[in-house]
């Protein structure tokens, strides 16, 4: 029988998978990334309400705990943010390679929050990534504006898991996601208001296409991996889940080649730095295994 340590690996690497199809669809969404968070974010709190009111969870936290998860909900809206405008500046595979800086991120920013000792390995293996991401992206810099959005939302991701690192001791997952969403919301509605592109009625006017896409990235893509995130955190360290989402560029790249061949295709160098960022996975995994107490 697996352990239970063992099924949120397995799991959180369905939601890798998963995370990877998000950037397929952020591809085939026609919005800009401003609005097409807004409506991700509205409808995937709509559908946490749901969840929430069938589950008959309270809705009821300390004010403290209020701003600390309105704090994370605009954290996680700049990360789908920069996420998205790297998409629509460069391509699938930048924007998901340059992604995997987060594990060098979460290395250093991690300690500070759990206040723990920077451990030699993390910064190592964090470095490992950036030299893959850096072999991956060597002859990529046509994508500047991409690759500079595209570090950026990882580094946004970085925090945002460290912060829920924390709230999940305490809170259930659909409760902290529901108020990240609904913060999220009105952060980007009164970023919106402020720099007078408003809400017009052609705000609200999209294809049908858009509309089944942008169910799919709020419910599979939002919904559903955000509980599932969050709840692989109470059994993982942050750092452990940052690192693994770094398969996210494997899987996402291997889906856009086969659905979009002619703007995806790579050079020789992105397998090489590939293949290190699958390794450094491993190779995490393997450690922290032989560092846990054996009973």
């Amino acid at each position: 029988m697996l352990s239970v340590k063992t099924k949120n690996y397995i799991h959180l690497h369905l939601l890798v998978i998963i995370a990877g199809f998000t950037a397929i669809i952020g591809e085939l969404i026609t919005l800009e990334a401003v609005p097409l968070v807004w409506y991700r974010m509205i409808i995937a709190a709509l559908l946490m309400i749901i969840y929430i009111k069938l589950k008959k969870f309270s809705l009821k936290v300390p004010l403290k705990v209020v701003i600390q998860f309105s704090i994370a909900g605009v954290i996680i809206a700049l990360h789908w943010i920069t996420f998205f405008a790297a998409i629509k500046v460069s391509n699938i595979s930048i924007t998901l390679a340059m992604f995997s800086t987060g594990a060098f991120f979460a290395s250093l920013i991690e300690p500070l929050f759990f206040k723990r000792k920077i451990i030699g390995y993390e910064i190592f293996f964090g470095l490992i990534v950036f030299i893959g991401v850096g072999l991956i992206t060597q002859t990529e810099f046509k994508y500047l504006m991409g690759i500079v959005l595209g570090i950026s939302s990882a580094l946004f991701s970085t925090l945002f898991a460290v912060l829920n690192g924390r709230f999940v001791k305490n809170y259930k997952p659909s409760i902290i996601s529901f108020y990240e969403f609904i913060f999220g919301v009105v952060f980007i509605s009164i970023f919106l208001a402020l720099s007078g592109d408003g809400f017009s009625l052609g705000y609200f006017r999209l294809s049908s296409s858009d509309w089944i896409y942008l169910f799919i990235l709020a419910s599979i893509c939002t919904a559903y991996a955000f509980i599932g995130s969050v709840q692989v955190m109470k059994y993982l360290t942050p750092y452990s889940v940052v690192l693994t989402y770094n398969l996210e560029p494997i899987y996402g790249i291997v889906l856009a080649l086969v659905l979009f061949p002619e703007s995806e295709t790579m050079q020789p160098l992105f397998y090489l730095g590939a293949c290190l960022i699958i390794c450094t996975v491993l190779l995490n995994a393997l450690f922290k295994n032989i560092k846990k107490p054996k009973i």
